[in-house]
Protein backbone atom coordinates (compact mmCIF):
# COMPACT_ATOMS: atom_id res chain seq x y z
CA UNK A 1 0.00 0.00 0.00
CA UNK A 2 3.03 2.31 0.65
CA UNK A 3 4.21 2.30 -2.69
CA UNK A 4 0.73 2.44 -4.19
CA UNK A 5 0.17 5.93 -2.03
CA UNK A 6 3.42 7.04 -3.62
CA UNK A 7 3.26 6.30 -6.97
CA UNK A 8 -0.24 8.22 -6.45
CA UNK A 9 1.06 10.74 -5.15
CA UNK A 10 4.06 11.22 -7.73
CA UNK A 11 1.63 10.57 -10.80
CA UNK A 12 -0.77 13.41 -9.64
CA UNK A 13 1.85 16.14 -8.24
CA UNK A 14 3.71 15.40 -12.25
CA UNK A 15 -0.35 16.14 -13.43
CA UNK A 16 -0.52 18.86 -11.06
CA UNK A 17 3.32 20.40 -12.03
CA UNK A 18 3.19 20.19 -16.05
CA UNK A 19 -0.66 20.93 -16.49
CA UNK A 20 -1.00 18.30 -18.49
CA UNK A 21 -4.62 18.12 -17.01
CA UNK A 22 -6.61 20.43 -14.96
CA UNK A 23 -5.48 20.32 -11.01
CA UNK A 24 -8.88 19.82 -9.88
CA UNK A 25 -8.87 16.45 -12.47
CA UNK A 26 -5.18 14.97 -11.02
CA UNK A 27 -6.08 15.93 -7.52
CA UNK A 28 -9.59 14.04 -7.23
CA UNK A 29 -8.91 11.91 -9.91
CA UNK A 30 -5.61 10.55 -7.03
CA UNK A 31 -8.27 10.47 -4.78
CA UNK A 32 -10.08 8.08 -6.58
CA UNK A 33 -7.57 6.22 -7.69
CA UNK A 34 -6.54 5.82 -3.68
CA UNK A 35 -10.05 4.63 -2.22
CA UNK A 36 -11.09 1.99 -5.28
CA UNK A 37 -7.57 0.87 -4.43
CA UNK A 38 -8.11 0.03 -0.83
CA UNK A 39 -5.23 2.91 -0.14
CA UNK A 40 -7.33 4.59 2.43
CA UNK A 41 -11.13 4.70 3.40
CA UNK A 42 -13.88 6.87 4.11
CA UNK A 43 -13.12 6.51 7.78
CA UNK A 44 -9.76 7.24 7.39
CA UNK A 45 -10.33 10.11 4.54
CA UNK A 46 -13.54 11.95 6.11
CA UNK A 47 -13.34 11.20 9.71
CA UNK A 48 -9.81 11.03 10.94
CA UNK A 49 -7.88 14.37 12.54
CA UNK A 50 -4.47 12.64 11.80
CA UNK A 51 -5.16 11.01 7.79
CA UNK A 52 -7.99 12.63 6.92
CA UNK A 53 -9.48 15.78 4.81
CA UNK A 54 -8.99 19.14 7.19
CA UNK A 55 -12.27 20.28 7.28
CA UNK A 56 -11.20 23.20 9.63
CA UNK A 57 -9.47 24.25 6.94
CA UNK A 58 -12.35 23.63 4.15
CA UNK A 59 -14.89 25.60 6.16
CA UNK A 60 -12.94 28.36 7.09
CA UNK A 61 -12.66 29.18 3.23
CA UNK A 62 -16.46 28.51 2.18
CA UNK A 63 -17.12 31.29 5.54
CA UNK A 64 -14.77 33.72 4.53
CA UNK A 65 -15.31 33.46 1.04
CA UNK A 66 -18.67 34.57 1.42
CA UNK A 67 -18.02 36.95 4.04
CA UNK A 68 -15.52 38.21 1.28
CA UNK A 69 -18.18 37.63 -1.73
CA UNK A 70 -20.70 40.49 0.80
CA UNK A 71 -18.00 42.56 1.79
CA UNK A 72 -17.03 43.35 -2.05
CA UNK A 73 -20.09 45.10 -2.42
CA UNK A 74 -19.82 48.05 -0.04
CA UNK A 75 -16.96 49.42 -2.47
CA UNK A 76 -14.03 48.79 0.19
CA UNK A 77 -11.73 47.19 -1.66
CA UNK A 78 -11.68 49.77 -4.30
CA UNK A 79 -10.99 52.35 -1.15
CA UNK A 80 -8.23 50.78 -0.35
CA UNK A 81 -6.61 50.46 -3.43
CA UNK A 82 -7.16 53.99 -4.39
CA UNK A 83 -5.30 54.41 -0.91
CA UNK A 84 -2.17 52.62 -0.96
CA UNK A 85 -1.63 54.06 -4.65
CA UNK A 86 -2.03 57.40 -3.32
CA UNK A 87 0.58 56.61 -0.33
CA UNK A 88 2.69 55.13 -3.11
CA UNK A 89 2.67 57.87 -5.05
CA UNK A 90 1.50 55.94 -7.97
CA UNK A 91 4.91 53.76 -8.42
CA UNK A 92 3.78 50.11 -8.52
CA UNK A 93 6.64 48.83 -6.81
CA UNK A 94 6.52 51.09 -3.86
CA UNK A 95 2.50 50.25 -3.94
CA UNK A 96 3.75 46.00 -4.10
CA UNK A 97 5.90 46.39 -1.20
CA UNK A 98 3.11 48.39 0.74
CA UNK A 99 0.76 45.74 -0.54
CA UNK A 100 3.19 42.61 0.51
CA UNK A 101 4.17 44.75 4.31
CA UNK A 102 0.24 44.99 5.07
CA UNK A 103 -0.24 41.22 4.20
CA UNK A 104 2.47 39.70 6.22
CA UNK A 105 1.46 41.94 9.12
CA UNK A 106 -2.20 40.79 9.31
CA UNK A 107 -0.98 37.13 8.62
CA UNK A 108 0.98 37.42 12.25
CA UNK A 109 -2.09 38.03 13.99
CA UNK A 110 -4.97 36.08 11.20
CA UNK A 111 -4.63 32.82 9.78
CA UNK A 112 -2.68 33.66 6.20
CA UNK A 113 -5.20 32.05 4.24
CA UNK A 114 -7.80 34.70 5.82
CA UNK A 115 -5.40 37.37 4.60
CA UNK A 116 -4.75 36.48 1.38
CA UNK A 117 -8.34 36.23 0.47
CA UNK A 118 -9.03 40.04 2.08
CA UNK A 119 -5.77 41.57 -0.27
CA UNK A 120 -6.12 39.92 -3.29
CA UNK A 121 -9.66 41.60 -4.29
CA UNK A 122 -7.59 44.85 -3.22
CA UNK A 123 -4.38 43.55 -5.58
CA UNK A 124 -6.58 43.55 -8.46
CA UNK A 125 -8.31 46.53 -8.33
CA UNK A 126 -4.69 48.30 -7.93
CA UNK A 127 -3.52 46.67 -10.83
CA UNK A 128 -6.37 47.20 -12.52
CA UNK A 129 -6.09 51.14 -11.86
CA UNK A 130 -2.54 51.21 -13.15
CA UNK A 131 -2.66 49.27 -16.12
CA UNK A 132 -0.34 46.45 -15.12
CA UNK A 133 -0.21 42.75 -14.48
CA UNK A 134 -1.77 41.32 -11.20
CA UNK A 135 0.51 38.12 -11.37
CA UNK A 136 3.64 39.37 -9.75
CA UNK A 137 1.86 41.41 -7.02
CA UNK A 138 -0.42 38.31 -5.86
CA UNK A 139 2.71 35.79 -5.68
CA UNK A 140 4.92 38.28 -3.63
CA UNK A 141 1.63 38.94 -1.66
CA UNK A 142 1.26 35.14 -0.66
CA UNK A 143 4.89 34.95 0.14
CA UNK A 144 4.41 37.70 2.27
CA UNK A 145 1.63 36.09 4.05
CA UNK A 146 3.29 32.76 4.34
CA UNK A 147 6.67 34.56 5.85
CA UNK A 148 4.50 36.57 7.98
CA UNK A 149 2.50 33.76 9.81
CA UNK A 150 5.45 32.26 10.98
CA UNK A 151 5.99 35.45 13.24
CA UNK A 152 3.14 33.93 16.16
CA UNK A 153 1.07 30.85 17.17
CA UNK A 154 -2.01 31.72 15.56
CA UNK A 155 -0.26 33.02 12.80
CA UNK A 156 0.10 29.27 10.52
CA UNK A 157 -1.52 26.33 11.43
CA UNK A 158 1.92 24.16 11.40
CA UNK A 159 2.59 26.82 14.59
CA UNK A 160 -0.24 25.45 16.80
CA UNK A 161 0.50 22.01 16.32
CA UNK A 162 4.03 23.39 17.53
CA UNK A 163 2.81 25.20 20.43
CA UNK A 164 0.34 22.41 21.52
CA UNK A 165 3.30 19.61 21.40
CA UNK A 166 5.95 21.42 22.47
CA UNK A 167 4.05 24.10 25.66
CA UNK A 168 5.65 27.24 24.05
CA UNK A 169 3.37 29.97 24.80
CA UNK A 170 2.27 32.78 22.52
CA UNK A 171 4.74 35.09 23.80
CA UNK A 172 7.09 32.19 23.25
CA UNK A 173 6.74 32.94 19.29
CA UNK A 174 6.60 36.87 19.63
CA UNK A 175 9.97 36.65 21.41
CA UNK A 176 12.01 33.82 19.11
CA UNK A 177 9.72 34.14 15.82
CA UNK A 178 9.02 37.75 15.16
CA UNK A 179 12.55 39.31 15.47
CA UNK A 180 13.83 36.23 12.78
CA UNK A 181 10.40 37.62 10.78
CA UNK A 182 10.98 41.22 10.36
CA UNK A 183 14.62 40.14 9.43
CA UNK A 184 12.63 37.76 6.69
CA UNK A 185 10.65 41.27 5.34
CA UNK A 186 13.26 43.56 5.45
CA UNK A 187 15.60 41.14 2.69
CA UNK A 188 12.01 40.08 1.16
CA UNK A 189 11.24 43.90 0.48
CA UNK A 190 15.04 44.33 -1.23
CA UNK A 191 15.08 40.92 -3.55
CA UNK A 192 11.59 42.11 -4.72
CA UNK A 193 12.88 44.30 -7.32
CA UNK A 194 14.76 41.99 -8.58
CA UNK A 195 12.59 39.00 -8.14
CA UNK A 196 10.14 40.57 -10.47
CA UNK A 197 12.44 42.44 -12.29
CA UNK A 198 10.50 44.28 -15.51
CA UNK A 199 6.94 44.12 -13.78
CA UNK A 200 6.52 47.30 -12.26
CA UNK A 201 5.73 49.77 -15.24
CA UNK A 202 2.76 51.59 -15.33
CA UNK A 203 0.32 53.53 -17.77
CA UNK A 204 1.27 57.14 -16.72
CA UNK A 205 -2.00 58.79 -17.63
CA UNK A 206 -3.74 55.64 -15.41
CA UNK A 207 -1.48 56.83 -12.43
CA UNK A 208 -2.21 60.37 -12.98
CA UNK A 209 -6.38 59.20 -12.87
CA UNK A 210 -5.88 57.41 -9.65
CA UNK A 211 -3.72 60.23 -8.02
CA UNK A 212 -7.15 62.29 -8.57
CA UNK A 213 -9.55 60.10 -7.20
CA UNK A 214 -11.20 60.41 -3.93
CA UNK A 215 -11.11 57.70 -2.24
CA UNK A 216 -14.01 57.99 -0.05
CA UNK A 217 -16.11 58.00 -2.97
CA UNK A 218 -15.58 54.70 -4.04
CA UNK A 219 -17.87 53.28 -0.45
CA UNK A 220 -21.13 53.26 -1.89
CA UNK A 221 -23.32 51.29 0.55
CA UNK A 222 -21.71 52.90 4.09
CA UNK A 223 -24.97 50.70 6.15
CA UNK A 224 -23.36 47.47 4.48
CA UNK A 225 -20.30 48.46 5.14
CA UNK A 226 -20.53 49.24 8.96
CA UNK A 227 -22.65 45.94 9.12
CA UNK A 228 -19.54 43.74 7.32
CA UNK A 229 -17.40 45.70 9.71
CA UNK A 230 -18.75 44.64 13.24
CA UNK A 231 -19.11 41.26 11.98
CA UNK A 232 -15.17 41.09 10.64
CA UNK A 233 -14.51 42.73 14.09
CA UNK A 234 -16.65 39.92 16.23
CA UNK A 235 -14.84 37.34 13.77
CA UNK A 236 -11.27 38.59 13.97
CA UNK A 237 -11.54 38.59 17.44
CA UNK A 238 -12.71 35.12 17.43
CA UNK A 239 -9.77 34.21 15.95
CA UNK A 240 -6.93 36.05 17.98
CA UNK A 241 -8.87 34.57 20.91
CA UNK A 242 -8.80 31.12 20.47
CA UNK A 243 -7.62 30.14 23.15
CA UNK A 244 -9.70 31.84 25.58
CA UNK A 245 -12.92 31.19 23.55
CA UNK A 246 -12.01 27.45 22.30
CA UNK A 247 -13.53 27.94 19.38
CA UNK A 248 -12.26 26.19 15.65
CA UNK A 249 -11.16 29.75 13.62
CA UNK A 250 -13.93 27.57 10.57
CA UNK A 251 -16.88 27.58 13.55
CA UNK A 252 -16.15 31.23 13.76
CA UNK A 253 -15.97 31.83 9.80
CA UNK A 254 -19.22 30.11 9.55
CA UNK A 255 -20.83 31.33 12.56
CA UNK A 256 -19.53 35.01 10.71
CA UNK A 257 -20.75 34.27 7.40
CA UNK A 258 -24.13 33.32 8.62
CA UNK A 259 -24.71 36.48 10.62
CA UNK A 260 -23.47 38.43 7.46
CA UNK A 261 -25.76 37.01 5.44
CA UNK A 262 -29.30 36.96 7.69
CA UNK A 263 -28.69 41.14 8.80
CA UNK A 264 -27.64 42.14 5.25
CA UNK A 265 -30.43 40.28 2.89
CA UNK A 266 -27.85 40.15 0.19
CA UNK A 267 -28.92 37.88 -2.80
CA UNK A 268 -27.66 34.62 -2.32
CA UNK A 269 -26.24 34.49 -5.87
CA UNK A 270 -23.98 37.71 -4.89
CA UNK A 271 -22.40 35.92 -2.15
CA UNK A 272 -22.27 32.32 -3.22
CA UNK A 273 -20.36 33.46 -6.78
CA UNK A 274 -17.45 34.45 -4.54
CA UNK A 275 -16.87 31.41 -3.77
CA UNK A 276 -14.07 29.33 -5.28
CA UNK A 277 -15.48 25.99 -5.38
CA UNK A 278 -12.69 24.74 -7.76
CA UNK A 279 -10.05 25.32 -5.07
CA UNK A 280 -11.79 23.38 -2.32
CA UNK A 281 -12.75 20.55 -3.68
CA UNK A 282 -8.68 20.51 -4.92
CA UNK A 283 -7.66 20.90 -1.16
CA UNK A 284 -9.94 18.11 -0.86
CA UNK A 285 -8.54 15.73 -3.48
CA UNK A 286 -4.75 16.88 -1.77
CA UNK A 287 -5.54 16.06 1.60
CA UNK A 288 -6.88 12.75 1.10
CA UNK A 289 -3.96 11.78 -0.92
CA UNK A 290 -1.30 13.43 1.70
CA UNK A 291 -3.53 11.60 4.41
CA UNK A 292 -2.87 8.56 2.55
CA UNK A 293 1.13 9.57 2.87
CA UNK A 294 0.59 9.68 6.63
CA UNK A 295 -1.75 6.44 6.96
CA UNK A 296 1.12 4.04 5.20
CA UNK A 297 3.88 5.35 7.10
CA UNK A 298 5.82 7.66 4.75
CA UNK A 299 5.73 10.85 6.22
CA UNK A 300 6.46 9.01 10.07
CA UNK A 301 9.50 6.83 8.17
CA UNK A 302 11.14 10.62 6.91
CA UNK A 303 10.60 12.15 10.14
CA UNK A 304 12.22 9.23 12.00
CA UNK A 305 15.31 9.22 9.20
CA UNK A 306 16.12 12.55 9.88
CA UNK A 307 16.36 12.13 13.39
CA UNK A 308 18.40 9.22 12.76
CA UNK A 309 20.74 10.84 10.65
CA UNK A 310 21.66 13.72 13.30
CA UNK A 311 23.58 11.62 15.54
CA UNK A 312 22.37 13.51 18.95
CA UNK A 313 24.05 16.58 17.44
CA UNK A 314 22.18 19.57 18.28
CA UNK A 315 23.35 22.40 15.61
CA UNK A 316 23.25 18.98 13.22
CA UNK A 317 19.90 18.43 14.22
CA UNK A 318 18.44 21.67 14.06
CA UNK A 319 20.17 22.87 10.13
CA UNK A 320 18.64 19.26 9.10
CA UNK A 321 15.50 20.20 10.50
CA UNK A 322 15.04 23.45 8.89
CA UNK A 323 16.44 22.33 5.68
CA UNK A 324 14.12 18.65 5.19
CA UNK A 325 11.13 21.02 6.48
CA UNK A 326 11.54 23.71 3.72
CA UNK A 327 11.96 21.00 1.26
CA UNK A 328 9.01 18.72 2.10
CA UNK A 329 7.18 21.58 3.00
CA UNK A 330 7.02 22.32 -0.67
CA UNK A 331 5.94 19.28 -1.69
CA UNK A 332 2.83 18.54 0.98
CA UNK A 333 0.70 20.55 2.91
CA UNK A 334 2.79 21.31 5.78
CA UNK A 335 0.18 21.09 8.58
CA UNK A 336 0.53 16.88 8.05
CA UNK A 337 4.32 17.00 8.16
CA UNK A 338 4.50 19.19 11.41
CA UNK A 339 1.75 16.89 12.62
CA UNK A 340 3.97 13.69 11.72
CA UNK A 341 7.43 15.22 12.68
CA UNK A 342 6.21 17.11 15.70
CA UNK A 343 6.86 14.00 17.66
CA UNK A 344 10.37 13.26 16.37
CA UNK A 345 10.94 16.67 17.62
CA UNK A 346 9.99 15.99 20.95
CA UNK A 347 11.80 13.24 21.11
CA UNK A 348 14.85 14.87 20.13
CA UNK A 349 14.26 17.62 22.72
CA UNK A 350 14.54 15.28 25.09
CA UNK A 351 18.08 14.02 24.62
CA UNK A 352 19.27 17.68 25.06
CA UNK A 353 20.37 19.03 27.74
CA UNK A 354 20.51 22.92 26.86
CA UNK A 355 17.07 24.36 27.18
CA UNK A 356 18.39 26.80 24.35
CA UNK A 357 19.35 23.90 21.62
CA UNK A 358 15.99 22.47 22.53
CA UNK A 359 13.77 25.92 21.28
CA UNK A 360 15.91 26.02 18.56
CA UNK A 361 14.84 23.05 16.98
CA UNK A 362 11.26 23.82 17.60
CA UNK A 363 12.07 27.02 15.95
CA UNK A 364 14.02 25.12 13.22
CA UNK A 365 10.60 23.11 12.45
CA UNK A 366 8.48 25.94 12.70
CA UNK A 367 10.80 28.58 10.26
CA UNK A 368 11.31 25.29 7.84
CA UNK A 369 7.63 24.46 7.46
CA UNK A 370 6.51 28.09 7.24
CA UNK A 371 8.82 29.24 4.97
CA UNK A 372 8.97 25.88 2.55
CA UNK A 373 5.32 26.70 1.90
CA UNK A 374 6.51 29.72 -0.35
CA UNK A 375 8.45 26.76 -2.66
CA UNK A 376 6.18 25.40 -4.73
CA UNK A 377 2.04 26.11 -5.83
CA UNK A 378 1.09 23.90 -3.55
CA UNK A 379 3.03 23.89 -0.87
CA UNK A 380 0.68 25.89 1.25
CA UNK A 381 -2.71 26.88 1.64
CA UNK A 382 -2.44 30.27 0.95
CA UNK A 383 -0.70 29.73 -2.40
CA UNK A 384 -4.12 27.06 -3.70
CA UNK A 385 -6.27 29.96 -2.74
CA UNK A 386 -4.20 33.11 -4.67
CA UNK A 387 -3.89 31.31 -7.45
CA UNK A 388 -8.18 29.70 -7.74
CA UNK A 389 -8.59 33.77 -7.48
CA UNK A 390 -6.03 34.69 -10.37
CA UNK A 391 -7.36 32.42 -12.55
CA UNK A 392 -11.20 33.38 -11.93
CA UNK A 393 -10.18 36.96 -12.38
CA UNK A 394 -8.82 36.07 -15.78
CA UNK A 395 -4.76 36.04 -14.71
CA UNK A 396 -3.93 32.59 -14.71
CA UNK A 397 -0.71 31.43 -12.61
CA UNK A 398 1.17 28.24 -14.03
CA UNK A 399 2.30 26.04 -11.68
CA UNK A 400 5.68 26.63 -13.01
CA UNK A 401 5.81 30.38 -12.59
CA UNK A 402 4.74 30.62 -8.95
CA UNK A 403 7.50 27.59 -8.48
CA UNK A 404 10.44 29.17 -10.21
CA UNK A 405 9.57 32.62 -8.22
CA UNK A 406 9.16 30.44 -4.72
CA UNK A 407 12.05 28.65 -4.92
CA UNK A 408 14.05 31.70 -5.07
CA UNK A 409 12.81 33.03 -2.02
CA UNK A 410 12.52 29.65 0.41
CA UNK A 411 16.51 29.43 -0.11
CA UNK A 412 16.66 33.08 0.49
CA UNK A 413 14.60 32.53 3.69
CA UNK A 414 16.11 29.57 5.01
CA UNK A 415 19.83 30.96 4.58
CA UNK A 416 18.85 33.88 6.59
CA UNK A 417 17.18 31.69 9.23
CA UNK A 418 20.09 29.28 9.04
CA UNK A 419 22.51 31.72 10.56
CA UNK A 420 19.93 33.16 12.69
CA UNK A 421 19.00 30.13 14.68
CA UNK A 422 23.13 28.93 14.96
CA UNK A 423 24.01 32.73 16.13
CA UNK A 424 20.49 33.13 18.83
CA UNK A 425 21.27 29.48 20.26
CA UNK A 426 24.03 28.46 19.92
CA UNK A 427 26.79 31.52 19.84
CA UNK A 428 24.98 33.77 21.84
CA UNK A 429 23.75 31.64 24.82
Amino acid sequence: MTMIAVAVFVIAYVLIATEWTHKLFAALGGAAVLFVLGVTDTEHAFYSHDTGIDWDVIFLLLGMMIIVGILRRTGVFEYVAIWATKRAKGSPLRVLILLSLITATASAFLDNVTTVLLIAPVTLLVCERLGINPVPFLIAEVMASNIGGTATLIGDPPNIIIASRSGLTFNDFLLHLTPLVILELIVFCLVLPRLFKGSFTADPDKVQNVLRLNEREAIHDKPLLIKCGVVLLVVFTGFVGRAVFHIEPAVVALLGAGILVLITRVPTKDYMSSVEWQTLLFFTGLFVMVGALVKTGVMSDLADSVADATGGKPLLAVMLILVVSALLSGIVDNIPYVATMSPVVYQLTNSVTDPAHAHALWWALAAGADFGGNATAIGASANVVVIGIALRSGHPISFWEFTRKGVVMTVITILVAAPYLWLRYFVLT
